[in-house]
């Protein structure tokens, strides 16, 4: 015998005939109130309020980003063939960080920018969206301001940007388990909006990369790349960037940096167009079972000092080999990841609290760090912003002299000029970064400031040309047309 898996229900017939009979029970003036009540808004319909409401607040400050630059590509796709660069377009997502115009996104989504553009949401006077299906699209020229590519951010800048600064939420308050939301244009749909909940509120993906990260099941799919993850209340939790995928679409694997990495990067990006790490001087170790045994330490787990450099903030402090760490400014030493992304993207002058078991006492230390510099940061600040100007390329340029060249680390060959800062007004085309090391223009060597700028006012608009460059210890080309 068959059985259904659901009973079946009674024939409709049945059911209007008792339905009838019931309400010829109640009384004439019960039947009149349940005629007259108004309906009252469920729950959903509540909720749907409240989405409509936070989306009205978010869209207005979230935009897409287009790419316009040069990238790698295998002449035969099967990785054993000649690689040459190719005229690509990428698509991803931002927001607006500052009032000012400034647009936080990932640093993937510029990475060999020539152009960028940012497209503003098409809103109605009250904050909504206009239809999807709407033509109206209002495009920007933006500027790449700074990239941290190690963290993967970059901030932009949009003149004349009129658009609210979306809240960065406070990363300790953070839960697992709550609701959240993704906007952003995955696969290039603008204005897409999904929703999930924080499945993790730190994960580590690489162990020997210090980066946390937020996971959410919060659909992310490519070109959501760099838009923001918001909570309830329409602040910026973290910023989407990477998703675990087998199949290329979202998996319910989706990864965002947090708002307090977004924080500290955005105020560094703004003031110096780059990352200042602080030093404290000393190498930290995980304790293990064995380790904590084998030394007598009162605890099997946690954070151990490894090494104090001599002669650095930590020795000078009173820091010993050896001293278990219980806590850095107040939060807790509990493993080596947390503990070196706090000291990666701690901004702050003042002194670092450090608390440690120094055998069975307990001993705080205040550490004044030290400011981790490039070797050409001391001559990038002494420079005329005036005197040291290539208008064409909208950057402060420096000369690298012998004493320049005897003191550098990594650098290939004694010359260039080094990228000091991006002038006022310098457009996106010509995507040169702090500290970027001009070598050639057009394959003619860059020794002198003066040559730059003949070899400059010699081109015609519209002219190639291809600088070569040296970024973060490697060679790369960088194309574009002059205007």
């Amino acid at each position: 015998m068959i059985v259904p898996s659901t009973p079946r229900p009674p024939a409709r017939g049945f059911r209007a005939a008792l339905a009838l009979s019931f309400l010829a029970l109640l009384p004439p003036s019960v039947l009149a109130q349940k005629a007259a009540a108004p309906a009252v808004p469920d729950s959903l319909d509540r909720l749907n309020q409240a989405v409509d409401g936070l989306t009205k607040k978010v869209w207005p400050s979230v935009v897409q980003i287009m790419v316009t630059g040069y990238g790698a590509r295998e002449e035969n796709g099967r990785g054993d063939g000649n690689t040459f660069m190719t005229r690509q377009r990428s698509l991803g997502s931002g927001f607006v960080i500052d009032p000012e115009g400034y647009i936080m996104t990932n640093a993937h989504v510029v990475s060999g920018a020539q152009r960028v553009q940012v497209v503003l949401p098409p809103t109605n006077a009250d904050g909504s969206l206009m239809s999807a299906l709407s033509p109206k699209m209002t495009v920007l020229p933006a500027r790449i301001v700074g990239v941290s590519s190690e963290i993967d951010l970059a901030l932009l800048k949009v003149d004349g940007l009129k658009a609210p600064a979306l809240p960065l939420a406070t990363y300790r308050d953070l839960r697992q388990g709550e609701t959240v939301f993704a906007f952003g244009s995955p696969g290039g749909l603008r204005n897409t909006l999904t929703h999930g909940l924080i499945s993790a509120v730190a994960r580590q993906t690489d162990p020997d990369s210090p980066l946390i990260y937020i996971q959410t099941d919060a659909p992310i799919n490519p070109g959501n790349s760099g838009g923001p993850l918001v909570n309830v209340r329409g602040e910026v939790v973290g910023v989407n960037t990477f998703i675990m995928s087998q199949s290329g679409g979202n998996e319910g694997l989706g990864f965002a940096i947090p708002s307090a990495t977004a924080r500290t990067v955005f105020r560094q990006l703004k003031q110096y167009g780059q990352l200042r790490r602080q030093e404290v001087g000393m190498t930290l170790q995980t304790i293990t079972p064995p380790m904590a045994a084998s030394l007598g330490l009162e605890r099997d787990s946690g954070v151990i000092v490894a090494d104090v450099w001599p002669g650095g903030p930590a020795e000078a402090a009173g820091v010993r080999i050896g001293d278990v760490l219980l806590s850095v400014d107040g939060q807790a030493a509990e493993n080596l990841p947390t503990v070196n992304y706090f000291f990666r993207l701690r901004d702050s002058d003042k002194p670092v609290d450090l608390v440690v078991l120094a055998g069975k006492t307990q001993k705080l230390y205040k550490v004044t760090p030290v400011e981790q510099s490039s070797d050409f940061d001391s001559a990038a600040l002494a420079t005329d912003p005036e005197r040291n100007l290539v208008a064409p390329l909208g950057i402060i340029g420096v000369e690298i002299d012998p004493r320049l060249a005897a003191g550098a680390k990594g650098l290939r060959d004694p010359y260039g000029i080094i990228v000091a800062a991006r002038a006022a007004g310098a457009v996106a085309e010509i995507p040169l970064l702090p500290r970027d090391i001009i070598r050639s223009f057009n394959n003619e060597q860059t020794a002198s400031l003066v040559g730059l700028r003949r070899m400059l006012a010699e081109l015609k608009p519209g002219a190639p040309v291809t600088l070569q460059i040296q970024r973060e210890g490697r060679l790369m080309f960088v194309s574009f047309t002059m205007e």
